[in-house]
């Protein structure tokens, strides 16, 4: 497959694919990088469709940056590839995974997507966060007082944790198909069943499948579904 490799203000992506006047926008999750999109991208690109995917923060060709990972890097690193996706291309759709869905519907909401489809989503990081709490222990003034903890996921910030009590996610236009897996631990079935219904997704639950989606039989689970959305 044709790969172009591009920098969009100094962020490494990828163009798949021959050329189109319809792209697929590319979000990975933590622990990806824009090669992860190539399963995605060759289905695009048996539909007539490109494929862009770029290296959030901390991930990727971005490895020993300065630039830490979050909320706030990824909103202004989708906003540019976001910009650019729509300078490009007559028609944009968005494909996000995990914490991409989190950026995505944080930076992305007024976006006129053709559509959009998330495997994993992380829909509520309030919901996530508070886990987190359970699971390590800490409470939200402890935090306050700490500013930041460490834990074994992820470091546990109070700016992080005040941008999205005072960011929750109340509009999301766009037609989304959304693949969550049964026993995924970083969102309830409620919160997942709940955006769904709010935003008129449509949702497809693999009972046996974790939030990675990397066990026997699940990545022709994921491209089962690939294929009946794009």
């Amino acid at each position: 497959m044709r790969i172009e490799r591009i920098r969009i203000s100094g962020i490494p992506a990828l163009v798949w694919g021959d050329a189109s006047d319809h792209v697929w926008l590319c979000v990975h999750g933590k622990m990806g990088s824009k090669e992860a999109a190539e399963g995605v991208a060759r289905i695009a690109a048996e539909c007539g469709c490109q494929t862009l995917s770029f290296d959030l923060a901390e991930h990727g060709d971005r490895k020993g940056e300065p630039t830490r990972c979050d909320v706030f890097s990824g909103v202004r690193d989708l906003t540019a590839v976001a910009d650019y996706a729509f300078g490009r291309w007559r028609e944009v759709s968005l494909f996000a995974c995990s914490l991409g869905a989190y950026f995505s519907l944080q930076a992305l909401s007024d976006r006129p997507f053709r559509k959009c489809l998330f495997q994993s989503p992380i829909l509520d990081m309030e919901h996530l966060i508070r886990r987190m709490f359970l699971w390590f222990n800490v409470t939200p003034e402890r935090l306050m007082q700490e500013r930041e903890i460490a834990t074994p996921v992820d470091p546990l910030r109070w700016d992080y944790y005040q941008y999205v009590i005072t960011h929750p996610v109340l509009h999301w236009p766009m037609p989304t198909g959304i693949l969550y897996g049964g026993r995924d631990d970083l969102q309830s079935p409620e919160v997942v069943e709940g955006f769904a219904s709010r935003f008129g997704c449509h949702l497809t639950v693999a009972e046996s499948s974790a939030h990675p989606f990397m066990d026997e039989g699940d990545a022709a689970i994921v491209e089962r579904w690939l294929r009946s959305q794009i």
